[in-house]
């Protein structure tokens, strides 16, 4: 999203990074916004989902997300963690409070609209989404209020708010010590997660709260295991902004192992290996919510990769319309999410997938509805834009 170019008179701060300007960069955008695409057309209840189900090995566009969404974050805020902490602290907190807002208006639909709909025309897909908060709706709310009931589908965001709440602080210590006991805190966290740490966390929280809410209940995604991409992606791009990016000192052999690893995987993935080495046989190394060690290694393999072939993905991603969805991607992230419902809505019985004419039409229907929600985004942000640039050059004519 954003480029480095430094200011005509750096100026160099405590841990030697001199001042830079940030321009947007329109690749970034690109990659968010075909992670948006991609993960609607995974959830959209139609064929087209089990085509773009992980289909380059064990990676989904939601690891794609949060790690391009964290490096984002490490671009742009790690000079201002150098030099003014709690201003920083202050935007991120208002960051992670307007996606929770968001989040709030996305249970406000899911609780009302989306449960009356399936009770009383008894669609058993939504019903399954809502069974918690249709038998518990008192605790469900408090529960969703305190992020600790997490509904399928609306547990992302729930991931994000806690994230940027807790990224001033892995700043601060990096801006002190350096990334290495960032990561290497993250790295012990992770491994942690594989031993079952949220489950004991979970148990806390309900003797603290006294909300007998399930662990299965309380969203899918092992935060403890997911904290792991969000750190390697923040330092990704704060070193990144230091002209050091990690990456780069691979050497090309290591690329090689990384392209090896990546096809051992989309093998396992696709059952080209036997019966010894498939999807099933590897289940709990490989599994996506714990983010087990295989998975991070598929996705470690794939970013390397990904990395040495920048240029041609470059080439590839940055077109229209995936800039646009990337530069509106919360609100194209909430109304895939709306969409997503609606596909669900229809469905009737047991059947899990639109065929046919349904299916098409709700997948055109979406993607319009996406790009048309991106572009009057973008469009609203230029034009506050233009207002906030005339609103000071009437202050500095007045001035002079």
């Amino acid at each position: 999203m954003w480029s480095v170019r430094s200011s005509p008179q750096p100026r160099s701060n405590g841990a030697g990074l001199q001042r830079l300007h940030l321009t947007r960069k329109p690749e970034f955008d690109a990659l968010r916004g075909l992670f948006l695409v991609w993960m609607t057309l995974t959830h959209l209840p139609t064929q087209m989902s089990d085509l773009v189900n992980q289909p380059f090995g064990f990676v989904s566009s939601a690891e794609g997300f949060v790690c391009i969404s964290a490096l984002l974050v490490g671009r742009v805020y790690m000079q201002q963690a150098l030099e003014h902490s709690g201003e920083l602290r202050t935007k991120l907190w208002k960051r992670a409070l307007k996606i929770y807002a968001y989040h709030v208006s996305l249970l406000l639909l899911a609780f009302t609209f989306a449960a009356a709909f399936a009770v009383v025309r008894h669609r058993a897909a939504l019903e399954n989404l809502l069974n918690f908060y249709i038998a518990h709706p008192a605790v469900a709310v408090v529960g969703s209020l305190l992020l600790i009931y997490c509904p399928p589908l609306l547990d992302i965001l729930p991931l994000y708010v806690i994230f940027l709440l807790a990224s001033p602080f892995a700043f601060s210590i990096a801006a002190r010590r350096g990334w290495r006991p960032v990561v290497a805190g993250s790295t012990l966290i992770w491994l942690l997660a594989q031993f079952h740490l949220r489950t004991w966390v979970h148990q806390v929280v309900v003797r603290v709260t006294h909300l007998p809410i399930p662990l299965q209940e309380s969203g899918a995604f092992d935060l403890f295991a997911w904290q792991w991409i969000w750190i390697i992606g923040m330092w990704l791009g704060a070193r990144s902004i230091e002209g050091q990016m990690p990456l780069r000192r691979i050497p090309q052999w290591g690329r090689w192992v990384a392209g090896a690893i990546c096809v051992f995987f989309l093998g396992v993935r696709h059952s080209w290996w036997g019966p010894g080495l498939t999807q099933d046989s590897l289940a709990r190394l490989l599994d996506k919510w714990q983010m087990a060690p295989l998975r991070l290694l598929n996705l470690v393999a794939l970013v390397v990769v990904l990395y040495g072939l920048r240029s041609a993905v470059r080439w590839v991603i940055s077109r229209e319309p995936f800039i646009t969805l990337g530069r509106a991607s919360l609100e194209v992230f909430c109304a895939h999410l709306f969409f997503v419902f609606v596909g669900l809505a229809l469905l009737y019985g047991e059947v899990p997938q639109l065929h046919g004419i349904y299916a098409l039409t709700l997948l055109a229907v979406t993607l319009l509805g996406l790009i048309y929600v991106a572009q009057r985004q973008v469009r609203r942000k230029h034009a506050n834009s233009r207002k906030a640039r005339s609103t000071t050059d009437a202050v500095v004519d007045t001035a002079a």
